[in-house]
């Protein structure tokens, strides 16, 4: 059955318009990241200190804490850019999961000048012997170590990415393909940066994420038109690619809406602690779906047209 029904939507017509349009999106989040000297990285990635304290009133009249009057008192002891979460425990328990960059060159102080602070503002929600829950420290060289190591697992996974496309299709299709998730990759750190938003270990579990989504989708493009190029020979090669477009549309939309309105349940219901990454997926979802149309395809047709032009120049030639 087709959501749609059979459409005849020129695509590969309409290519030029879409490569100005991702290569517009684009060089704005290059530009971002230039202005804010690279992606802005999480303590994951810079080292700091994480604390999840337990910030369930206590005392006779006191009320919960937002995470905002939180955030306004370390900023005015000095801790400024502190990432603050709310987590919801059983039986109303109020937990804060508080991670911020080291102040003064020394985490042990650190830690404690969080702890003194929230002391010292919100008395009637403090419990000394349950106050704190959890405290972790991330080194700056263990920050490199995640941030090359996360680089690595993004750059293996294009490989296989190739290498598979390359066996099961050809290799056009492959580097087809990983340009396609290049694409998605870019722009999805290009709107963290644009927004002002930290790339932390979860964010890198979302680009891969993406990109498995991303490729998921075109694939299956991919097969159609593996399958109509067999068919139909005698047409031109461009509209053999835009008529297995249309016939995988409907259900590329429908597997895209499907994924988008969970994931946004996720981004609306969810909670602070997964807020990013499911804003990542969001974009993901929307700019997988554009590129596997848009991008992937489109690239294919352009490589194809190059290479008949450099055969008939030859001909020429000769």
């Amino acid at each position: 059955m087709r959501f749609f029904g059979k459409t005849k939507i020129d695509f590969i017509g309409k290519r030029r318009i879409a490569f100005a349009i991702s290569v517009i999106v684009i060089i704005a989040g290059i530009v971002s990241l230039g202005i804010n000297k690279g992606p802005k990285y999480s303590i994951d990635f810079t080292g700091g200190v994480s604390l999840e304290l337990d910030l369930t009133p206590v005392a006779e009249g006191a009320q919960e804490i937002e995470a905002q009057e939180i955030r306004d008192a370390l900023t005015k002891a000095g801790i400024e850019e502190a990432e603050i979460q709310e987590i919801k425990g059983s039986e109303g328990k109020k937990f804060v999961l508080i991670k911020t960059k080291v102040v003064g060159g020394e985490k042990d102080k650190t830690s404690i000048k969080v702890i003194n602070v929230i002391k010292k503002e919100f008395p009637g929600n403090v419990d000394d012997e349950t106050l704190i829950r959890l405290q972790e420290e991330v080194g700056p060289k263990i920050g490199e170590e995640l941030k090359g190591k996360a680089i690595l697992a993004i750059f293996w996974a294009l490989l296989g990415i190739i290498l598979y496309i390359w066996w099961r299709f050809e290799l056009t299709f492959g580097l087809a393909a990983v340009a396609a998730l290049f694409h998605d990759i870019l722009i999805t750190v290009g709107i963290f940066s644009i927004l002002g938003k930290e790339i932390s270990l979860s964010i890198v579990a979302a680009l891969l994420t993406i990109v498995g989504y991303s490729l998921n989708d075109t694939i299956v493009v991919f097969d159609r038109i593996r399958e109509d190029l067999k068919i139909f020979r005698k047409e031109p090669y461009g509209e053999v690619i835009n008529h297995s477009i249309n016939e995988t549309l409907s259900r590329t939309i429908i597997t895209s809406l499907t994924t988008f309105v969970v994931v946004l349940s996720l981004y609306l219901f969810g909670g602070s602690v997964i807020h990013d990454f499911a804003f990542a997926l969001l974009v993901g979802v929307v700019v997988g779906t554009y590129s596997s149309i848009f991008v992937a395809s489109p690239l294919m047709v352009e490589h194809y047209n190059r290479k008949e032009k450099r055969i008939g120049t030859r001909k020429k030639k000769k």
